[in-house]
């Protein structure tokens, strides 16, 4: 089952949708049908789901095409239950950059709220006293229905300027200390500021809403890997590749059989290899096609990997991060002169970050 369901593309960008979205649907329906609610209502609220998550994703859009503005691609914009998330290939270091790609987000929900807020009378409906806008905001209108969008989109704005990563203003207070510090620890700080926030809706959550306490959990966890993740590129700056690969590495012949390759994992430590021919890296051989070919009588041409991306010695470690970090299965060769000299992988380079921050004390 595919964790994300692909929506298309959008100025290049790919949209995608994870599966817990569905969840929201299922959830909508059932309260609805809890509290007696008929089509008509279901119908209204996921309508209204949908056209609030196109605002999220315009939201999202905003960050990317501004940040292409600056040379920073965006591989894909992913629509969750508690909001969208765009997957730039690196954040700006430039703190002007930084400000102008984050602030661009909420701003695409300011113009669609004045938009709004000139097509519907906004101002009627708030001189008019409780009873009469309860009454009028009850019904099913199409204005309703613009009513509601206004107000998602001024409280998308708001959630999304908290100061507390991940939300956008997280990146904002980041990058207005990082004008005047460090963007280490600027991060730091701004990472302390979004835990706070964590902490105080967390007990909120507690007390009046569960969902709150979700909140809490999303930001702390967002807070905690920014600030790793900043530490980790400033450690690494300044080193190369070759200073955390690995050497000693068996590799494989595409004509070797894979019974070799299952006694080699079997009385050593390695489990990925990589297969050369005549000095030239041909394929990867991932531990879980070597098990799950195990009891086959196959070469290893026939389970290697022949789609993969490699590295060079001399390139920045802090410039591979993302890549080392970002996939599962991520066993990168790396050559010299296109020739193999060695491979870096996420344990690897969790190594190599561990020893570098005790020799930093």
């Amino acid at each position: 089952m595919k964790a994300n369901l692909n929506l298309g593309r959008i100025a290049g960008i790919k949209i995608l949708v994870h599966w817990t979205f569905f969840f929201l649907i299922a959830w909508i329906v059932f309260i609805e049908l809890k509290h007696d609610g008929n089509a008509g209502r279901i119908f209204f609220n996921i309508v209204l789901l949908f056209a609030i998550f196109a605002c999220v994703v315009l939201h999202e859009l905003g960050h990317a095409l501004t940040a292409r503005h600056f040379g920073i691609r965006t591989k894909k914009i992913t629509l969750l239950p508690i909001g969208g998330m765009a997957s730039l290939e690196r954040i700006p270091e430039s703190p002007k950059q930084e400000l102008l790609v984050t602030l661009a987000g909420p701003l695409v929900n300011v113009v669609i709220a004045l938009l709004l807020y000139i097509i519907i009378p906004v101002e009627a409906l708030m001189k008019s006293n409780f009873t009469e806008t309860f009454e009028i905001l009850m019904s099913f209108s199409f204005q309703n229905f613009l009513f509601y969008l206004f107000l998602v989109n001024l409280g998308l704005v708001l959630f999304n300027v908290i100061p507390a990563f991940p939300m956008d203003g997280g990146r904002i207070l980041r990058a207005l200390l990082s004008m005047k510090i460090s963007r280490v620890k600027a991060t730091k700080i701004a990472a302390s500021v979004g835990q706070f926030f964590a902490l105080l809706f967390l007990l909120i959550g507690l007390l009046y809403s569960p969902f709150l306490v979700v909140i809490a959990l999303f930001i702390y966890l967002g807070a905690f890997a920014e600030n790793r993740f900043v530490q980790h590129l400033d450690i690494l700056k300044g080193h190369s590749v070759e200073e955390a690969m690995m050497i000693n590495m068996t590799t494989f012949d595409p004509e070797d059989p894979l019974d070799k390759v299952v006694n080699t994992v079997i009385s050593g430590t390695e489990t990925n290899f990589i297969v050369v021919e005549d000095h030239k890296i041909k394929g990867i051989l991932y531990l879980e096609h070597i098990i799950g070919n195990s009891n086959k009588d196959v070469l290893v041409k026939d389970v290697m990997v022949t789609q993969f991306k490699t590295v060079k010695n001399t390139d920045p470690l802090n410039d591979i991060y993302n890549i080392v970090f970002s996939n599962k299965k991520a066993f990168i060769p790396v050559t010299k002169e296109d020739k193999i000299v060695g491979v870096i992988d996420a344990i690897n380079l969790n190594e190599y970050l561990l020893l570098q921050q005790k020799l930093a004390f």
